[in-house]
């Protein structure tokens, strides 16, 4: 099987608890650093069930709120749960129906990575805003920041070693400071910086780590979600071994994302 055969992104509530409560948090953490006041018209580009929209619209006091994404069933997700101004147009991130230059601010959250023209992409949210507008996004570190994902991985390597050719940690090189500011660059963006967003990811027990990989949304659960039942079971097992639990079964790792923001030029600029 191949590695797209297991990005299956398609059920809002089943996202929810696997990563959505992740996402929310470091929504918030995004929204923080962008520092940006109210009034101002956004773009949610790859809005998923959204987080990062409802983030926006409490925390920023939008004139505009208008999220975009390719799934109907996270579409509809995001529409029961982000507040007014919020609306939603199911479209690709790639080729926004939007006019040129109507935005002050364009976000990604969590999507950059899994398009597959990630330039054409940003430079896509770039013509979307005013000049002078910020285009930004956040993806999660893979590689080394995600730590439940890093256990599951590593467990999966040592039940079953074709599994490595899956991990995101090595099919995702975007999701790193230095690969994120180039893109940014390379989408004529100027003033781009890049800094890491840490949240806590808190398990109340080993079966709220476990249950969402088996819900089959996103790489990791939809791989669990075809294994056999036997090797499901050895890979619970072996990662159970591993992770770090409590006295109390509470289990308390960290999540980190890399965050990056550019502006279109202006014309003096």
């Amino acid at each position: 099987m191949t590695e797209k055969h297991f990005d299956v992104w398609s059920a809002g509530e089943a996202y929810e608890h696997y990563m959505g409560r992740w996402s929310r948090l470091v929504a918030d953490e995004f929204v923080s650093w962008l520092g940006c006041g109210a009034g101002a018209r956004w773009l949610d580009v790859g809005c998923g069930s959204g987080a990062l929209t409802s983030t926006v619209a409490a925390r920023c006091r939008p004139r505009t709120l208008l999220g975009v994404e390719r799934s109907p069933g996270f579409a509809a997700t995001a529409r029961g749960s982000a507040p007014a101004p919020a609306r939603f147009v199911v479209a690709d991130a790639q080729a926004l129906p939007v006019p040129d230059a109507v935005f002050d601010v364009a976000v990604g959250g969590l999507v950059v990575n899994f398009l597959p023209e990630p330039g054409v992409a940003v430079a896509e949210w770039a013509r979307a805003v005013r000049p002078g507008g910020l285009v930004a996004a956040y993806v999660w570190d893979y590689a080394g920041g995600m730590a439940f994902l890093r256990h599951f991985w590593d467990a999966a390597a040592e039940v079953d070693p074709a599994s490595a050719a899956l991990d995101e940690g090595g099919r995702f090189p975007l999701c790193a400071p230095e690969p994120l500011r180039t893109l940014w660059d390379g989408a004529g963006l100027v003033e781009t910086a890049v800094a890491p967003l840490t949240v806590p990811t808190l398990f109340t027990d080993f079966d709220d780590l476990w249950e969402p990989f088996l819900a089959g949304q996103g790489p990791a659960p939809g791989y669990t979600a075809a294994l056999s039942p036997a090797v499901r079971a050895r890979l619970r097992e072996t990662l159970r071994a591993a992770v770090p639990t409590r006295p109390d079964g509470t289990i308390a790792l960290a999540a980190r994302a890399w965050a990056v923001r550019g502006r279109r030029p202006t014309a003096t600029a």
